[in-house]
């Protein structure tokens, strides 16, 4: 294929995606409120030890507060999306997620940090609804083209604000210029409730008996053998992404002594090198299967755990970032649930019906075993040496790779919608 053609395809693509309004609108506002996540994001886990008193364990505990979240909501958020629609459960969560940030400014110390992760955890309510109208909303027969588009507009951010952010955080300090983004995430949440509220259209419409707001085993009847396959394969990866996931910035910073606006520039790069690859990989998973992305993301991400914990200094360390980044790029959702390959195969083998249902337990049983995962990374760092958990968490993640290859057989056709 040449140059020309090739653009001409990624033009047809990114203006039938966003043609529609629930993906224009979803898009802008996950931009919005990632431009300014980003921001600070990367040197949160610092702020949270430097200046609100809190220790690397105090750190897991905290995170795994907000993971535990997802154990209450997400299951009923999934039934509650397919009961009554995506619409009205997504414009309840964008308001309740405003609360995150408005405590997490408010706080004095790491103690009260904690009712802004319970705030921000209940927002997981409406992730099952979110991925869902996603999906239904990006034309099936190109769907992992469709969530390449999609994530290479939402990923633009994560290029721009890390290197922006750490650029700030030297020159008016890490204390002001954590509560300047935090600030102005406040503003972009009320923006975004706006925006949804008045752009974003229902994708269900129920033309019968409702589903049942109680789990049932009518609710899981005729779900395919991969889902389950795929629901231990989240758990088992999800725990080894958490024992790692909430130190690996206070790693660059505390360990390996890299500066706020280098750690800046090495997530902005490695957003980049993910973008870049996103709209491509999507394709690759369009013409050659889900299953081969979604493999490369779950080999490649826990082998950059390992050398994470073995590189020294800037340059090596921006490697280790960028090859992760390609492997997230491939949208398997490295050593967690979720990405672009993954949500495309769910949408291809789950009937509609029960989509949010499915993508709700998937979150609820992730987190019954990954919360404490936090912890326990924390625990091990203070206990033995600040490698050990990187060390884990790359075992643990190929233990999950490895389910998955044998267990997961891709169908050679998807669902209608």
């Amino acid at each position: 294929m040449g140059r020309e053609s090739r653009l001409r395809e990624y033009y047809s693509m990114f203006r039938e995606v966003f043609s529609n309004k629930n993906i224009l609108a979803i898009s802008i506002t996950t931009s919005l409120w990632s431009l300014m996540g980003m921001g600070y994001r990367p040197f949160w886990t610092l702020y949270l030890q430097d200046f609100l008193g809190a220790s690397v364990t105090n750190i897991g505990i905290f995170s795994m507060i907000s993971t535990a979240e997802s154990l209450i909501f997400q299951l009923p958020g999934g039934l509650l999306a397919d009961r009554y629609g995506r619409r009205k459960l997504i414009i309840f969560g964008t308001f309740l997620r405003t609360f995150g940030p408005i405590l997490y400014f408010l706080a004095p110390s790491w103690e009260w940090v904690i009712p802004g992760a319970l705030a921000s955890g209940m927002t997981s309510l409406y992730m099952p609804a979110f991925t869902a109208i996603v999906a239904e909303s990006l034309p099936s027969k190109r769907r992992g083209s469709g969530y390449g588009v999609y994530n290479t507009i939402t990923r633009i951010p994560n290029i721009i604000s890390p290197v922006i952010g750490g650029v700030l955080m030297d020159m008016y300090g890490l204390y002001k210029g954590v509560r300047m983004f935090l600030l102005m995430q406040i503003g972009i949440s009320i923006l975004t409730i706006v925006i949804r509220y008045f752009t974003i259209e229902e994708t269900v419409v129920h033309t019968g008996i409702r589903p049942s707001m109680i789990p049932t085993a009518e609710t899981f009847r005729d779900l395919p053998r991969p889902i389950y396959i795929m629901m231990i394969v989240s758990i088992i990866g999800s725990f080894s992404g958490r024992l790692v996931m909430d130190y690996t910035n206070l790693y660059a910073l505390d360990i390996l002594k890299i500066t706020p606006t280098q750690l800046g520039f090495i997530t902005s790069f490695a957003g980049l090198v993910q973008m870049a690859l996103t709209l491509p990989s999507g394709m690759l998973s369009d013409k050659y299967g889900r299953k081969n992305n979604i493999m490369v993301s779950r080999v490649v991400s826990p082998i950059t755990q390992y050398f994470m914990a073995t590189v020294t200094g800037f340059e090596l360390y921006l490697l280790v970032r960028a090859f992760n980044a390609v492997g997230l790029a491939f949208g398997g959702g490295g050593v967690r649930a979720g990405g672009s390959a993954w949500n495309a195969l769910i949408a291809d083998i789950v009937p509609s019906k029960k989509r949010a249902t499915v993508n709700g337990v998937i979150g609820t049983l992730t987190a019954v075993v990954a919360a404490p995962s936090s912890v326990i990374g924390g625990w091990l760092w203070e206990t033995f040496y600040p490698q050990l958990p990187f060390q884990l968490s790359a075992v643990v993640g190929l233990v999950a790779a490895a389910v998955f290859w044998i267990g997961v057989h891709e169908p050679e056709k998807a669902l209608e919608e």
